[in-house]
């Protein structure tokens, strides 16, 4: 999807509707840019077809498509030569009827069809129609590679596969094939997964995870449970299907150092990526964040991937005082290492801030979990210019995607738009009518799970997309069966927004049931890192706030439950490398995980030695 490698898609659509895919919102991305490129839709303007039909916004029938209409889009859908169609008729999501009538004329085609009331049974026309888009551009790709692989696994004895959805939960290998827009962000959505796993194993449940790799750092708020939501752009494109609320910056190891017109250090969202890779790999040519942490001290060259590569440093000081003079620059090495540190940290802060502040959550009152290959070495500074009391480096940080993925629960979401006025008057019998329809929607979860083959009641986890009347846009809240669900409402969004009106009518516009069944690979449980004797402790200088500090270098695997020492500090293992700067305390929980937390009193004695 990011490098437009889909199938050739085409798109039915009510007629003169045909263009509403490149019309979209009219939302500028860059408001005073008069030379702004927008956006491709991913279907272009000769492969979309429009057909004489009207459902009305109550589902009643107006016109249905006439045999010779059908018989019609389906010579000129042929002569396209469409790999896959998408067909989002108006108001569907209120009455299939036609849109089946149309899947029925195409389905002698033999190419896959996306309908929109089944990927996305839900109001805003535009956003329904690039969802279903989406959906059918990856279908063919996705359809072919996934059986496939089921084919080859499963040659000669029943294998069955799962797939990590965006929503933070796994499904059938034939459901991921048919829907693959439901797994646009699986990967990140691992991590999340796991990070929740791990921190409620340590001990902590409201937590910020922060996953940053070798190109890009993606962030989320954790309040106890997984939030989803329903609103999200992938590669420019609104996706309407719910996946967890997950942040993305173009910040990563990777991410390569430059200067810009106006003379000003940037870093990211270009990356060095696995070919040429940093500097110090041997390659590379142009300065990266592994290499300035690096040249600080914070990655030690000895111990990276436990031994088994070593670091180049003396050809990373070369190349940076080269990449200086060609600047025209007069920074020492180790001066534009702590700029390209502290650039890359203002990114990944303002993202945290992203799904905290702006969302009406206050930092201090979450851990932040760190993981992925390079998170480890930057959490302490972001934590402390968040002012997040402690961080959490869990075992294994590099494989904690994996990990979330192995322990996700199977997944199905469900949903259907339909407008409702809510008053504490009549509450009693509008929410008997509501909880008649989530009860419909539960009995088609439980109708795939069975038909599946899952063992097992889900769980099902109702919720409302509420707002006040008029306004354009909603939140989501648990669902339950009494008055107290509008002082739900009205707090969201008094946290969200910072103002309520209880006085005005609130309208209920899309009922939901998150369905979720634990899989077998649950009893995998938590996991720790595999215990060694103790080594002779070694020492660095590491460079902290200008100054180089001599500091110990700890190797994770020597450290036993309830170790605890002050920083500065270098912890080492396999997978990643944490840094514990001056006036920080880590100690090691029970689960295995790393707990740094600032230590009140060196900090009160490093502030009095500084003045």
């Amino acid at each position: 999807m990011l490098q437009r490698k889909g199938a050739r898609t085409a798109l039915v659509t009510t007629a003169g509707f045909e263009d509403a895919i490149e019309i979209g919102r009219q939302a500028r991305p860059k408001l005073y840019d008069l030379n702004v490129n927008r956006i491709e839709p991913l279907v272009a303007r000769g492969l979309r077809f429009g057909v004489a039909e009207r459902i009305r916004p109550d589902g009643s029938v107006e016109g249905k498509p006439s045999a010779d209409a059908l018989r019609e889009l389906r010579s000129r859908v042929q002569a396209s030569g469409a790999e896959s169609v998408a067909i989002c008729l108006l108001f569907s999501f209120a009455n299939p009827e036609n849109e089946a009538a149309v899947e029925r004329e195409l389905k002698p085609l033999g190419i896959p069809l996306s309908l929109s009331y089944r990927i996305l049974p839900e109001f805003r026309e535009y956003e329904r129609m690039s969802t279903v888009a989406v959906n059918a551009y990856l279908q063919p790709l996705m359809q072919s590679y996934l059986r496939g692989l089921q084919s080859r696994l499963s040659a000669g004895r029943a294998t069955k596969l799962y797939v990590m959805q965006s929503s933070g939960g796994i499904t059938a290998l034939e459901t991921a094939a048919t829907e693959p827009v439901r797994t646009v962000l699986s990967g990140p959505a691992g991590g999340v997964v796991g990070a929740l796993g791990l921190g409620r194993s340590a001990g902590f449940a409201h937590l910020v995870s922060f996953d940053m790799g070798g190109t890009s750092t993606d962030v989320s708020l954790l309040e106890g449970r997984l939030l989803v939501t329903a609103e999200a752009e992938v590669a420019g494109l609104p996706v309407r299907i719910p996946m967890l609320n997950i942040h993305t910056v173009g910040a990563g190891g990777g991410s390569l150092a430059r200067i810009d017109a106006g003379g000003a250090l940037r870093v990211g969202p270009e990356s060095a990526g696995a070919d040429p890779g940093p500097i110090c790999y041997g390659k590379g040519i142009e300065p990266t964040v592994t290499d300035a942490n690096l040249l600080l001290g914070r990655l030690r060259p000895e111990n990276f991937l436990g031994g088994e590569f070593r670091l180049d440093l003396e050809r990373t000081r070369a190349v940076f005082s080269k990449w200086i003079g060609k600047q025209n620059l007069i920074w020492s090495p180790e001066e534009l290492a702590a700029g390209i540190v502290r650039v890359v940290n203002a990114t990944v802060e303002k993202a945290i801030r992203v799904v905290s502040i702006e969302q009406g959550y206050d930092p201090r009152d979450f851990s932040l979990l760190s993981f992925g290959g390079a998170g480890a070495l930057h959490a302490c500074e972001l934590a402390a210019a968040l002012s997040i009391p402690r961080v959490i480096v869990p075992p294994a940080p590099g494989a904690l995607s994996a990990y979330g993925i192995l322990i996700s629960d199977v997944v199905k979401d469900f949903s259907r738009t339909i407008p409702i006025l809510l008053s504490k008057e009549s509450f009693s019998e509008t929410a008997r009518n509501i909880g008649d329809l989530i009860n419909g929607l539960e009995q088609d979860a439980r109708r795939e799970y069975k038909a599946e083959g899952w063992k097992g009641s889900p769980q099902i986890e109702p919720s409302v997309d509420l707002r006040y009347r008029g306004q354009g846009y909603e939140l989501r809240v648990p669902w339950r069966r009494s008055p107290e669900l509008l002082n739900d409402f009205h707090a969201a969004h008094q946290r969200r927004f910072g103002y309520q009106h209880p006085g005005k009518q609130v309208e209920i516009v899309t009922l939901r049931a998150r369905a979720s069944l634990p899989q077998p690979t649950h009893e995998v449980g938590s996991f720790k890192v595999p215990r060694r004797q103790k080594s002779t402790p070694s020492f660095a200088g590491v460079s902290f706030d200008g100054r180089l500090l001599k500091t110990g270098v700890l190797e994770r695997e020597t450290l036993a439950s309830g170790f605890s020492a002050v920083g500065p500090l270098i912890v080492t293992e396999y997978t990643a490398t944490t840094v514990v700067p001056p006036g920080w305390r880590l100690s090691v929980s029970p689960s295995g995980a790393l707990l740094i937390a600032r230590n009140a009193e060196l900090a009160r004695q490093r502030k009095r030695r500084s003045k």
